[in-house]
């Protein structure tokens, strides 16, 4: 059963920084596209940033310049650095692997979600 546990989150200031960990387990990152979500209260799952199988990364617009999206073959992780934090980025986050199609990310939608790991931004 493939799981994802996500971590790293915690309560900053803004302009502050984190890095966001996700491992996998009955799953080979390397082989696949792996997205990171972010879900804020009361509003929808967001896709943030992804990555290919190479080295072709993506991000939203809101947080390009600030998110940073990697991947560690060796460990089978996939992070998420995040530097300049806003307060409205505040949320869980939570990562996934998928595939692109025609340049656009696409989670494997039969894979549950992770627990997340919670941002929270504020002075």
């Amino acid at each position: 059963q493939v799981q994802f546990v996500e971590s790293g989150g915690g309560s900053v200031q803004p302009g502050g920084s984190l890095r966001l960990s996700c491992l996998g387990s009955g799953i080979t990152f390397s082989r696949y596209a792996v997205g990171w979500y972010r879900q804020a209260p009361g509003k929808q799952r967001e896709l943030v940033a992804s990555i290919g199988i190479g080295i072709r990364t993506n991000s939203a617009d809101s947080v390009k310049g600030r998110f940073t999206i990697s991947r560690d073959e060796a460990r089978n992780a996939v992070y998420l650095q995040i530097n300049n934090l806003k307060p409205e980025d505040t949320a869980v986050y939570y990562c996934t692997r998928g595939t692109y199609i025609s340049g656009t990310y696409y989670r494997t939608t039969n894979d549950y979600w992770g627990q997340g790991t919670q941002v929270t931004v504020s002075s």
